[in-house]
């Protein structure tokens, strides 16, 4: 186990202790903080980490002492900053992460993604993700949670139809040439991509074949709103709080999203991927 995990362990289980304390059963207390039952249990086992924001609220709904509430912030603010190690975050299960990330892209209004590999994952249909999630489980001995992973990645999905929230993508044209599943497969991630890029608060880039990149897309990284960005690399997951940090990977996204094509002329480009993917595709 590692101390990440640990750390996650010992702080869900002084909230369990705050929880009973206050003579609250978990549906209680989901009930007073409008949550899902199920994320108090989550929090509560370790299967999700608790934000700042989760503690606070929790503390005060149980009511906690001021300086039991400043420990349980240090403690959650400790976990968020952590460098955390993807192979043994990944063996705590593939949903108990895409819980993580869904709980983190509740709090954010700005999206800023770009990502040089892969299909986004809030814009992966089910079968994609699912190739992708049986990679992962190959590469980092991930528990076989495939099933459940798509679920809640779907779920995650739901957020795309809020029109309160803004989202920017920026991909090469070689992440959606990255074959990571079968040409029927991608056939259908293609015409995914062309329906959503569509929405009225969602903004996809597409930078094409021959364009000059700013420069080299190395890692992919996500902008929440104006805190954080995530950073993930192959065995580290970097969440960046520093505001020079942020300034800088807001600089990079801009700069990469001048020489997108957006709008039809990045559907053109989709288009184009998808009439090779459908040649590859029996009928």
């Amino acid at each position: 186990m590692t101390s990440f995990q640990q750390a996650r362990i010992d702080l869900g289980s002084q909230l369990r202790q705050l929880r009973e304390a206050a003579h609250l059963s978990g549906k209680d207390l989901a009930e007073r903080l409008r949550w899902q039952p199920s994320k108090v249990s989550r929090l509560e086992n370790a299967r999700q980490t608790a934000t700042e924001d989760d503690v606070v609220v929790w503390a005060q709904a149980v009511g906690a002492a001021p300086d039991t509430t400043d420990e349980l912030i240090r403690q959650a603010i400790a976990l968020l900053e952590r460098h955390d190690d993807w192979k043994q975050r990944h063996r705590s299960g593939l949903a108990a992460l895409q819980e993580d990330i869904r709980d983190l892209e509740a709090r954010t209004k700005l999206f800023r993604v770009f990502e040089p590999g892969i299909v986004v994952g809030l814009l992966q249909t089910s079968e994609y993700a699912r190739h992708v999630f049986r990679k992962v489980r190959r590469l980092y001995s991930a528990d076989d949670q495939i099933d459940a992973a798509v679920r809640v990645r779907m779920q995650r999905q739901e957020i795309l139809y809020d029109r309160t929230r803004t989202f920017r993508f920026v991909v090469p044209e070689s992440a959606l040439r990255s074959t990571l599943a079968p040409a029927g497969v991608m056939r259908g991630q293609l015409d995914r991509l062309l329906a959503v890029s569509t929405l009225p608060n969602v903004e996809f880039g597409v930078i094409p074949f021959g364009t000059e990149l700013p420069s080299a897309p190395i890692n992919g990284f996500w902008i929440y709103n104006e805190a954080m960005v995530g950073v993930a690399t192959m065995t580290k997951d970097l969440v960046l709080r520093d505001p020079d940090d942020i300034a800088f990977y807001v600089r990079a996204f801009d700069d990469y999203a001048k020489v997108a094509e957006f709008g039809e002329p990045g559907r053109d480009v989709i288009i184009r991927i998808l009439n090779e993917y459908r040649q590859q595709t029996p009928h």
